[in-house]
Parts: C-alpha cells; sequence; structure tokens
C-alpha cells in the first residue's frame, strides 16, 4: 500500500502568465494533519486548487493514492475521495443547512448517507439546531462548520482546509481545530491544511510546510518548525530577546 495519502512533485500553476507556484512538492501521509503556511499571495490557495482539480498544472504531477491525478475534472477528483473546504466557505445561501450538507453527498448512494449526517450533527450541534434555517442567516463560524461538515458528507479519505480560521473569534477557532483533530483521530481522515494562523495550524498538525513567493522555502516535523527562529519571528509573533538594538527591517529569513 502506498504510504503517502497524496504526493505533489514539482507543480507549477499560472494565472495567465503569471506563475503562481513553482516547483512545489509535497508529500502527505495517510491518516496524518499537514500544514501549509505563508502569508497572503504566498500560493497556498493555489496548491490545493490544483490538488482538486479547480486549476491544471502546466508542470509536474499529483498522486493521490498512488494514481496520477493530474488535471482531472474537479467532479472525478471529488468522487475519487478528495473533499476541498474553499476558502470564503462557499455555502449555497438559499438552500437550507441540511440542504447543503445533502449536497455534499451528490456522489453517493445507500443508507450510509442518512447515518453520516447524523455523525456530522452530532460533530456539529449548531448545524442541528439550524438545520431547516436557509444557509445564509447562519453566522461566520456556523457557516465554516457547514462548509467542514458538507466536505465531510462526501466520505473523504482526504480533506483539503483552506483558511478555516479566517474571520472567526478565538473561541470558535479553537472549536473548528479540535473537530478537525477529531475527524482525525476518529474518522482516519488525511488533512491538508492550509493556514495563516500558524500557532493554531502547528498546534494541530504533524508536519508543516512553509510557502513564499509561489515556493517550499522550510519544512519539518511541526514541532521542530515551531522552535525555529524565523518561524518564531515571522509566523509566531515571537522576538529574540538576548538581541538588543536590532532592527526589524534588517533582519533576513535564513532561507532566503
Amino acid at each position: 500500500m502506498e504510504e503517502n495519502q497524496l504526493t505533489v512533485r514539482n507543480i507549477e500553476t499560472y494565472y495567465g502568465p503569471i506563475v503562481a507556484i513553482r516547483g512545489v512538492s509535497l508529500e502527505i501521509p495517510r491518516e496524518s494533519i499537514v500544514t501549509v503556511l505563508g502569508a497572503n499571495g504566498a500560493g497556498k490557495t493555489t496548491v490545493l486548487k490544483t490538488i482538486s482539480g479547480a486549476m491544471a498544472p502546466q508542470k509536474g504531477s499529483v498522486h493521490f493514492q498512488g494514481e496520477e491525478i493530474t488535471g482531472r475534472e474537479p467532479d472525478k477528483v471529488a468522487r475519487m475521495g478528495i473533499g476541498h473546504v474553499p476558502e470564503g466557505r462557499e455555502i449555497f445561501p438559499f438552500l437550507t443547512t441540511e440542504e447543503n450538507l445533502m449536497m455534499g453527498a451528490f456522489s453517493r448512494r445507500g443508507l450510509s448517507v442518512g447515518s453520516d449526517l447524523e455523525l456530522i450533527y452530532a460533530y456539529f450541534p449548531p448545524l442541528w439546531e439550524n438545520r431547516k434555517l436557509t444557509a445564509g442567516y447562519l453566522s461566520g463560524g456556523q457557516q465554516q462548520m457547514l462548509a467542514i461538515g458538507r466536505a465531510l458528507m462526501l466520505a473523504p479519505k482526504l480533506m483539503l482546509l483552506d483558511e478555516p480560521s479566517l474571520g472567526l473569534a478565538p473561541k470558535l477557532v479553537g472549536e473548528i481545530a479540535e473537530i478537525i483533530k477529531t475527524i482525525n483521530d476518529e474518522q482516519g481522515v488525511t488533512v491538508l491544511l492550509v493556514e495563516q494562523n500558524a500557532k493554531m495550524a502547528l498546534e494541530l498538525a504533524d508536519y508543516g510546510y512553509i510557502m513564499e513567493n509561489g515556493r517550499v522555502v522550510m519544512e519539518d516535523t511541526c514541532e521542530r518548525l515551531s522552535q525555529a527562529t524565523d518561524v518564531q519571528e515571522f509566523y509566531l509573533g515571537m522576538k529574540d530577546k538576548g538581541v538588543r538594538g536590532q532592527r526589524r527591517w534588517k533582519q533576513r529569513k535564513t532561507w532566503r
């Protein structure tokens, strides 16, 4: 059996003439949580879109469970077991909460859909309470729960989560992180997590990649990344108190 659930090799993806990501390679082991960190514009979202088929790479390859899926249509990628929770949630605002969830099971047949719906409501009680409510009236946190729940209704083997903490209050960020961990532990779902909230991501994930300007500049276990000086300074907001009088704008990242 292939050890990695997902293997990305040297992908390059363009927006017209502009290179969005260049030579990006990732390895996502089965049943792990892997995070990709970086500032706005680093190329994180483009990586997820390339994996899920929303964008086609000009170079490189994507393999899922040992099978190449490079450039396949998004619906075919989803049917293989890759659930994509996009940045901004992108729920169906004029459908009810439950109708949104059932849209996640569009490719499935059988009685297990009902039991999975019950499982989603157990994970996210506010969705049960608002199951008949038009989804556009849900709070931001509830909409994020809905987006994750909709992806879970696909019965995925791999979930791509794009900025799930974006715009949420700290308490809700913690709740979403706990749910992601529970999904990974209880359902064995592999998670590729894109985040700007480095603290949350490094505490949650097993392994991490850091992107800047469309390329991977650093990778390691999250424990080691959280101890790296550059990560502490530029992503966790921690300063070296032993360096006195050093001007921040004169500092340079060691990976440059």
